[in-house]
């Protein structure tokens, strides 16, 4: 819905860039939005960033304000925009706290993660979240330390972080899309009495499948989670 008003209202829009890509109309910008958001509201571990995604929806934000500063008083056209800008603020923010509740669940994780990549490989925080997710992990150490453990023995006073914040679920099962078809991928048992099979995904099928077995496919963009 909110492509198809932002690709009829173009000429408040102001047009839209996307970094290092191809130049995406509103609306293709807006849907990229709308993916990056669905595949972090599902995945059960923290997706790769998207700020330059994030940056170019808020500056679009901008350009429709803007614009619409310009529409006449009582215009029908500007009080189904001001909606459209509504929803894509809600979008914009729902991604942005899926992304902080995962950051601060799974903290020693994600700051553990992004340590150890590999020089090149994409980040997985923002800066902001990176700062972010060092102030929580040591407000967390000092705040563990003040309530309980200085008051322990000393062979109790250090905390593995690592081992005691739970690691995210990818066994978990999610509902997915497929955007392009993927050929022999293999499906691991479920239990002891079952083996390993490889299946087909077609091209706009829908399936019930375990995170760990598609997490490259929702990376790459192969599948949409939904």
């Amino acid at each position: 819905m909110m492509a198809d008003a932002l690709s009829e209202s173009s000429e408040l829009s102001g047009g839209a860039e996307d970094p290092g890509e191809d130049l995406l109309t509103p609306a293709e910008l807006i849907a990229r939005l709308e993916e990056a958001w669905l595949n972090e509201k599902f995945s059960p571990e923290l997706l790769e960033n998207r700020s330059e995604l994030v940056e170019c929806v808020m500056e679009q934000l901008t350009h429709m304000e803007e614009n619409l500063q310009r529409v006449r008083k009582g215009d029908l056209k500007a009080s189904i925009h001001r909606m459209e800008i509504d929803r894509i603020r809600f979008v914009l923010s729902s991604y942005l706290r899926s992304r902080l509740q995962k950051v601060e669940k799974f903290f020693p994780h994600v700051l553990e993660k992004e340590s150890s990549r590999a020089d090149g490989d994409p980040s997985f925080l923002s800066p902001e979240e990176f700062v972010f997710a060092k102030q929580y992990m040591a407000n967390t150490e000092v705040f563990l330390n003040a309530a309980a453990l200085r008051h322990m023995p000393p062979n109790l006073q250090s905390v593995d972080m690592l081992k005691a914040v739970p690691e995210p679920c990818l066994d978990s099962f999610v509902f997915l899309r497929v955007k392009k078809k993927q050929e022999n991928i293999l499906v691991e048992p479920e239990t002891d009495d079952q083996r390993e099979y490889v299946v087909d995904l077609d091209e706009g099928s829908q399936h019930l499948m375990r995170y760990r077995t598609i997490a490259p496919l929702v990376a790459s963009g192969a599948v949409q989670l939904i």
